[in-house]
């Protein structure tokens, strides 16, 4: 958790609970389900819920409440799409060789298996149930495969890690959600972009881009009626120092509007009260009758059911208030309508924009993730807590909540318990954030630049993955904290500006330790290829070993590289490891390098970061591959 000394702190909260560590209830590793991904069937009898630790796939029978049948799959299942007569369960399974294995829903067996990318995951169906398109998430594109033939029909290139997908309901847009911004982060606008895919020709037609500081991105759902696709995501504050949290003034929580016919960005709400934080809002879901919006949020394990015509007339009413007073401004000229921030709307700053449009539902479990609706009832997937809410979200019912167990009990590892604490923004004053706002996907990065503070106002912080910190102190890009342990623990005071547990930081901490680098998607059959194995030896030639060292590829000491600007003009700053460099783009103290050439080569100019200025497009082809393959 990125941290920095914040003398500006002014408010801390002080909360106590009885952890597993304090009352020696943390037992050996056990295995854990952790439900994430859930599809009904269209009778509503039958939910299909895809566990991700234990690598199986569960059937729930709705009238019961119970648990009929588990299906192993063999690797992590990712994602669910079911053919509409129920027929055929496609699970999407991430690995660095992805697949999709298809079940047979009446026997509960695994008949096939189809190649897919590494990450794989969002499953979407055509409407005739011939094609499945799978998004890869590290290889970044969208697989485009046959159902009939089992094989690749083409690929179709996506931004940064695409993760969620939906096709409107006559086949013809397919739109994917880009986890992460992609670029450098210094630049004017730094956000996450809608992919749009002309699914009858399979070919890309247009990236939409979100409002500046949207990352995070977990979830998209097309309209019922095909007009509209939600995004649910974070919208970052970035550009102002980690002063205070009030009024989201570091990370708010939101969920953009897409007009479908047109492409565009419609508009951006915050999901957010006015004091109070809806921290990580990841699943999305709408009635079939297209008149909620339920929205799950996997840091304040709450419900949002949102009301969807009122919410598109507000905006609507809004937008033509911006609109009259544009014309009136420019003095009867002529002012074309136009959409989201293109008009200067104040929507995505507005917390009391979903005042009456929207109930909060306190969930019974801990890590809310996708949920599936069936009629007035919504079942919700809860990661940390094994378990399955069900919210009765009709009008006169007072949501009436309950969780159903999916498996045994188990007792939290201080790992498991590190995990589920890293994604929890209760700990968070006000609940605006968790850890994993700013380190999402497994602790790693947002792609985002932070001002938070411990080495000065006004020089913003590129955000640098958790992965092996514990192992490779000191800890922040100045190696201003001497090791993460002290990064997590300021991390709560200044960033979650809270005052918690030692337990907690110490459960954190295990947590952190425990994460394992991924294979890189450079690799070929997990090994070097030709290129990086050239590029090895031109890490050598060019001196980059003597800093980049050892397994780790850090010597752990700072160096002035030449790359300081303003303020940091001639700072030290910490070797940054080279392990799973691949994932964590941008690059430089500021992200100013969208990618590692640009890093040895038009950040380089003196050569005191590598001597690169003599080698040949061939040998910088080959470095790069080489760097990119760790």
């Amino acid at each position: 958790m990125s941290s920095k000394r914040n003398e500006l702190t002014l408010f801390v909260v002080v909360l106590t609970i009885t952890s597993p560590l304090a009352t020696g209830e943390i037992a050996l590793a056990r295995e854990y389900l952790s439900p994430a991904a859930v599809v009904a069937d269209a009778q509503g009898k039958t939910l299909y819920i895809a566990q991700t630790t234990a690598e199986q796939v569960a059937v729930f029978d709705i009238e019961t409440s119970k648990v009929t049948a588990t299906i192993s799959v063999g690797a992590e299942p990712t994602g669910l799409a079911l053919t509409d007569d129920a027929a055929l369960l496609y699970v999407t399974c991430a690995a660095p060789e992805g697949s999709v294995c298809v079940i047979k829903t009446d026997t509960g067996k695994v008949t096939r298996q189809f190649p897919a990318g590494y990450g794989a995951q969002a499953p979407v169906l055509s409407g005739d149930g011939k094609t499945l398109y799978v998004c890869n998430r590290f290889d970044n594109n969208i697989s485009v495969i046959s159902t009939e033939r089992g094989k690749q029909i083409t690929s179709i290139p996506a931004l940064r890690e695409p993760v969620a997908a939906d096709i409107t309901p006559e086949g013809k847009w397919l739109f994917v959600g880009n986890q992460l911004p992609h670029g450098p982060a210094n630049g004017d606008s730094v956000a996450c972009n809608i992919s749009v895919i002309d699914a009858r020709t399979s070919a890309f037609e247009i990236d939409i881009p979100l409002p500046n500081g949207s990352t995070g991105l977990q979830d998209l759902v097309v309209s019922p009626d095909g007009r509209y696709v939600f995004v649910s995501h974070i919208l970052a504050r970035y550009t102002t120092p980690t002063t205070q949290l009030e009024r989201g003034w570091i990370n708010t929580n939101a969920v953009s509007i897409i007009d479908a016919r047109y492409r565009t960005l419609m508009e951006t709400v915050l999901l957010d009260d006015v004091d109070h934080g809806a921290a990580n809002p990841w699943a999305l879901a709408c009635t079939s009758d297209g008149k909620l919006l339920c929205v799950t949020h996997a840091g304040t394990h709450e419900l949002s059911v949102i009301e969807i015509r009122p919410l598109i007339d507000k905006i609507f009413a809004h937008q033509r208030r911006n609109r009259i007073q544009g014309e009136r401004s420019t003095a009867g000229s002529y002012s074309s309508y136009s959409y989201g921030s293109g008009s200067g709307s104040n929507i995505p700053n507005e917390l009391s924009f979903l005042y009456g449009l929207r109930e909060r539902i306190k969930l019974p479990g801990k890590g809310p993730r996708s949920l599936a609706i069936i009629g007035r009832k919504a079942y919700v997937a809860e990661y940390f807590t094994d378990s399955m809410a069900v919210v009765d979200i009709s009008e006169d019912s007072r949501h009436k909540t309950s969780s159903v167990a999916l498996g045994p009990k188990t007792t939290m590892t201080a790992q498991r318990w590190g995990e589920m604490l890293f994604n929890d923004a209760l700990l968070c004053f006000q609940s605006w954030q968790s850890c994993a706002s700013c380190h999402p996907s497994d602790a790693r990065v947002d792609a985002l630049n932070w001002d938070l503070l411990n080495d000065g106002l006004g020089n913003p912080k590129n955000t640098k993955s958790l992965l092996l910190s514990h192992q490779t102190p000191p800890s922040m890009i100045t190696g201003i904290r001497e090791s993460a342990e002290l990064a997590v623990r300021a991390g709560i005071r200044h960033i979650l500006f809270a005052v918690r547990p030692e337990q907690e930081a110490a459960a954190i901490d295990e947590y952190l330790k425990s994460l394992k680098p991924v294979p890189s998607p450079h690799l070929l059959d997990g090994k070097l290829s030709e290129s990086a194995r050239q590029g090895r030896t031109v890490f050598r030639k060019a001196g980059c070993s003597s800093c980049h060292a050892g397994p780790l590829f850090t010597d752990l000491h700072k160096y002035d590289v030449g790359i300081g600007e303003g303020m940091d003009k001639g700072r030290l700053f910490d070797t940054p490891g080279l392990v799973e460099i691949w994932r964590t783009a941008p690059y430089l103290y500021d992200g100013r390098a969208a990618t590692i050439k640009d890093v040895v080569t038009t950040h380089n100019s003196h050569d005191k970061h590598g001597r690169t200025s003599d080698l040949s497009e061939g040998e910088i082809k080959d470095l790069v591959e080489f760097v990119l393959s760790q």
